[in-house]
Formats: C-alpha cells, structure tokens, sequence
C-alpha cells in the first residue's frame, strides 16, 4: 500500500514536512529506496492517529521517522559487512540552489554520508537529527529512546567523530563549480596535466559497482594514480557521453556510454582543490538519476 495522495492533501502537514522527512531518512540510511520505505510507513502512523490531539505534527513526524530508519540502519549496518568493494550512498539529483545552502549540501554530499558511515546507528542518529535539523535535545531523548542526559553524552561524541573525519577546510560553492569546470574539460579531453592541477595531492578516489559491474575494489589514493586513472579507464572506451548534473548537493557527472546511463562521477572540493572522487556503477543506485529529489531541512 503506497500513500493516498488523495488523502495527504496540500493541507496535510504530512505533504507540508515530507521533503524534510525524506532528508532526514536518507541522511540516516545513505539509500533513498529505504528512506522512501521509511516515509511510507511514516504515513501509515500518521493516517492512523487522532491528528487532532497531535500539537506538533511535525515534531511527531520527524520523531516516528528517526526511529523506523534508526531500526533500519541497525539491520543495515549488519549487511553492510557482506558488500561488495567499497560502498557508496545512493546518488541524487539535487536543485541547483541545494549547494547554496552550505549546511544542507555539506549534510547530503558523499563525502559526509561516508563519514556518517563510521558512527554507530544510534550516534548517527544523534548527529543528523542534533547538528542538521536543529532538535532539542529533549526531542533527541524521545526520538532514540534514551535519557536527555545519554543523548548529550552520545552527541558529543559523535561531533568529535565526525569533527576528526569530515573534509577539513573552505568549500565555497562557486569555488567548487569553477574547479568542476575544469575537472570536467579534463576529464572529456583526456588532459593528464589539466587533472593534475586540480586534485589534491592525497586525493581519493572510490568506486561502488555492488559486485554487479566492475569498479574499484579498493580506494585508490594519490594525484597521480588517480589522474591516470581517469584518464586511462574513460579512454577505454569510444560512445561515452558526460552530461553536467548537482548530484547530492556537489557538481557531478554523469556517464552514459552507448547512450545508455553507465555511472555517476562526483567530486568533493576544498580550499580549491579536489580531495575526492566518487563514482557509482552499481545499477541499483541509479534510479533516480532521471529525476530531481527534493532535500530540505
């Protein structure tokens, strides 16, 4: 059973909220299948209660939300053991002005959905519900069934994690796409030299074909390993294609090769320079390639 549009009017704060309670699944699960799974049964709750005695609906919502992903990203974090070669979050076309939100666009970018990986389910939680969406910390308490004084606790620790590991430095947005516009006339042309000048010396890179097309097994680190990397694996091949698109907040490309979508190539840029490349193969992240999503906060 999907949801009834018929039901969920424009006036239904379900419809009002439902782009932050999607951000707030996906962010938690790095997988917009199980976030639109998790916001279907969202309505399913909100359908069945007295809407009327709800003083918050969107407080309830993001509450009820936060839980059916916390229990899923649990069932999760156990498969994610048996992927094959490095994992990445499924991709998203976002709107343009997505990147202009910085704090929004640094939450959904690949390289922060990577280090929200490294949390535990419950840290991670915390964090994206603490440090993105702006709860209280009463809210947290009641979103992850713990004490006010356990979530302070768990959400310290989380900051500090995620403070160790995130990308360090300035990412300006129109820094960022004037560094993709070359990175891309790089990338087309085949120009070693010119994707030298913008990666990072400790650059890296990873790829995720889900054991189902072939990618990188293993990060591949370093300006010149990646530059020929780039440079030699597109030249392999003759009718390939790269069409510009906002992926997950960041400039991104995406791939078509015989005119049929092959992968999506995505890049984190700081203090001017490119510290990461993303790519996505595996065909079951790249659904919503044809479409816009719709991410708010």
């Amino acid at each position: 059973m999907r949801m009834d549009a018929t039901k969920a009017g424009d006036g239904d704060p379900f419809t009002a909220h439902r782009s932050l309670l999607f951000t707030v699944a996906y962010e938690m699960l790095g997988s917009a299948a199980d976030a639109e799974d998790v916001v279907q049964d969202a309505w399913l709750k909100w359908d069945a209660v007295d809407q009327g005695e709800v003083r918050d609906p969107r407080a309830f919502l993001v509450r009820v939300v936060s839980r059916t992903a916390l229990d899923r990203l649990r069932t999760q974090s156990r498969r994610r053991e048996d992927y094959v070669g490095p994992w990445l979050p499924e991709p998203l076309v976002t709107a343009r002005d997505v990147a202009e939100d910085v704090e929004l666009a640094d939450s959904v970018s690949m390289a922060m959905m990577l280090v929200l990986e490294t949390l535990t389910p419950t840290e991670r939680a915390v964090f994206v519900l603490r440090e993105v969406f702006g709860l209280d910390y009463d809210e947290l308490a009641e979103a992850v069934d713990k004490s006010p004084a356990s979530v302070r606790q768990i959400a310290h620790r989380a900051r500090s994690h995620v403070a160790a590991r995130r990308p360090r430095g300035d990412v300006r947005p129109g820094q960022a796409r004037d560094v993709f516009a070359a990175f891309q006339r790089a990338v087309t042309t085949g120009d070693l030299q010119g994707l030298v000048d913008v990666l990072a010396p400790d650059v890296v890179m990873l790829g995720d074909g889900g054991g189902i097309r072939q990618a990188l097994a293993h990060p591949v680190v370093g300006v010149d390993k990646v530059s020929r990397l780039l440079v030699g694996g597109f030249g392999k091949f003759g009718a390939i294609t790269f069409e510009p698109a906002d992926i997950n907040g960041r400039p991104a490309l995406i791939v078509n090769l015989e005119g049929e979508l092959d992968s999506i190539l995505t890049v984190e840029v700081v203090d001017g320079l490119i510290t990461g490349v993303y790519a996505v193969r595996n065909p079951e992240k790249l659904s919503r390639i044809g479409a816009e999503t719709d991410v708010s906060r």
